[in-house]
Order: structure tokens, then sequence, then C-alpha cells
């Protein structure tokens, strides 16, 4: 995979926006769907136009800070890896001070959007703050690190939910599940294009642990995910429009697990899948969204 080089010379602001990871949507996205998929379905159809602006803000904050906390703990590791080499802490263009200013700012921005919402979704937000901070650690002692990803990715869906309903209910458990086997799947993906990297430097990962076996288990997770989103539209009586969403993302994430299977698949593979998880997410919401007209009549 290509290296995240900068192809011109740029100001300070342009290295901080790197740093927050803004000049890659993808990965923001990415973050922003599950939230949404949660605030759809827990409002019926109907979700309040301000919770909404109050959703993507918080996700555009606390995605930021999770990228900048993770870039604090890897700047002596990136600058060992081809993709990660040219980061901005990596390869000293910013100081580390700018990176902890970057990650107070970060979360004192989700802090303020955080006092809009209720009680149990603000103590939620909370207990993510630990899981955020501490992801990037994980992949020094836990063998699974993108499993620790996956919780923080799930309290999207508990907070999004919450902040409709003030509670949590069955149908929450299975998308928080699907969030999270989703999650480990286009993140082992992500990590398969750092093996050798990792295997070099000592750091653990899904894609390491998994071994030979890695893209069956990102079919597995795939999978799983679907059954769980199946789950979440009958508990929920979802229309035909989530399902057919459904059908046309279980077969992507098929198609994506064959093109893993081969034993060397071509580099731009991983990065692709991961851009393509994007779309299948937003896929899936226009499902939940057509799915849901009939509960909110």
């Amino acid at each position: 995979m290509l290296s995240e080089q900068p192809s011109q010379p740029e100001s300070t602001w342009m290295k901080i926006v790197r740093l927050l990871r803004w000049d890659k949507p993808a990965g923001r996205l990415i973050l922003m769907i599950p939230a949404l998929w949660a605030v759809v379905l827990a409002s019926r159809g109907n979700p309040p136009p301000i919770l909404i602006g109050v959703i993507i803000l918080g996700t555009l904050a606390t995605s930021a800070a999770g990228c900048v906390v993770n870039d604090l703990w890897d700047r002596n590791i990136d600058p060992k890896v081809q993709r990660t080499r040219n980061r901005p802490l990596a390869s000293r263009a910013l100081s580390v001070n700018t990176g902890i200013v970057a990650v107070v700012v970060s979360l004192l921005c989700a802090w303020g959007l955080s006092l809009y919402l209720n009680p149990l979704s603000f103590w939620l937000c909370v207990a993510a703050v630990p899981v955020i901070l501490l992801y990037p650690g994980a992949k020094r002692v836990f063998p699974v690190p993108q499993l620790v990803l996956a919780i923080a990715w799930g309290f999207a869906v508990l907070i999004s939910w919450s902040a409709v309903t003030a509670s949590l209910e069955p149908a929450t458990g299975y998308l928080w599940a699907a969030t999270v086997l989703w999650t480990l799947g286009f993140d082992t993906v992500y990590a398969m294009a750092d093996r050798e990297d990792d295997r070099r430097i000592g750091v653990k990962s899904s894609a390491l642990f998994f071994g030979s076996r890695a893209a069956d288990a990102v079919g597995l997770f795939f999978l799983g995910t679907v059954l769980l989103l199946a789950m979440t539209g009958v508990v929920l009586e979802l229309g035909v429009g989530f399902w057919l969403s459904l059908v046309l993302g279980a077969i992507a994430w098929a198609w994506h697990y064959l093109q893993l299977r081969p034993r060397n698949p071509h580099p731009a593979t991983y990065g692709r899948i991961f851009r393509q998880n994007v779309w299948i997410g937003f896929l899936i919401l226009i499902g939940m969204v057509l799915g849901t007209f009939h509960l909110a009549a």
C-alpha cells in the first residue's frame, strides 16, 4: 500500500487536517454509519434533525480524538511502517504537544455535544472514552486489538440509540453485536495490508492472529453481521427496503471474502475493500430508512 505522503509542501493547518484524518473521509464515515443506523432504527424512521446533527459532529470529534491518540501512541512505530511513516507525528512534522492539544480540543468538543444528550447517553459517552484512549495500546499486549476497536465502534450504537429512547432494548443488542462483527471484519482486512511490517516490529493484530485463516475469519465476521442485522430487522419488523439492502450487502461481503481468498491478493485489494464497506454501510442505512416507512406511519 502507498504511504500516507503529502503530494506538496503543507501549511501547519493542512498538517493538522492530516493528523485528524479529515483528509481521509472513509474512516470518519465508517464510524458515523453505525450511529446513524441506531438513530434511524431507535426513532422508527423519524429521528430528530438536531440529534442527527449532534451525532454527526460527535462522531467527527471522537474519531479525530481517536486518530490523534493512536498517532501519539505509535509515533515511534509508525516511521517503521510504509503506510504510516509520513503521518505528521511519525515524521515529526508536528510536535507531541500539538497532538496533545488536538486530543484535548477534540474531546472537549465531544463533551460539549454530549451535554445535549440524556443522562444514559451521556454516561455511555463517558464510558467510551477509556476504550478510545486505550485502544492503541492494545496492539502491544492483546492478540486481537481490532476487537477493542470494535467495542469502541459499538458505543456509537449504544449512545445514539439511547439518545432517542433513553433506554436500550433487545434490538439494540443485535445492532451492537452486528456493528462489532462488521468492524472486526473490515478492520482485519485493513490490518492484512500491514502484516509484514507488524510482524517485523512486534505489533499484534487480528490479521496476524488468524494467520493463513484471516480471510476465513473475515468471511465469518461478515456472515455474523448479516445474521445479526437480519435479527434486528425481524425484531423491529422492518419492511422490504431493508431486506433488499441487506441482500445486496451480503452479496458484496461475499465478494470481498472471495477476493481475500487467494494467498497473495493484490496489495490494493485491502484498501479498496475497506472503502467499499463505507458504501455498503450507507446502502444498509438507506434500506433501514425505507424499511421503517410503515413504522413511522
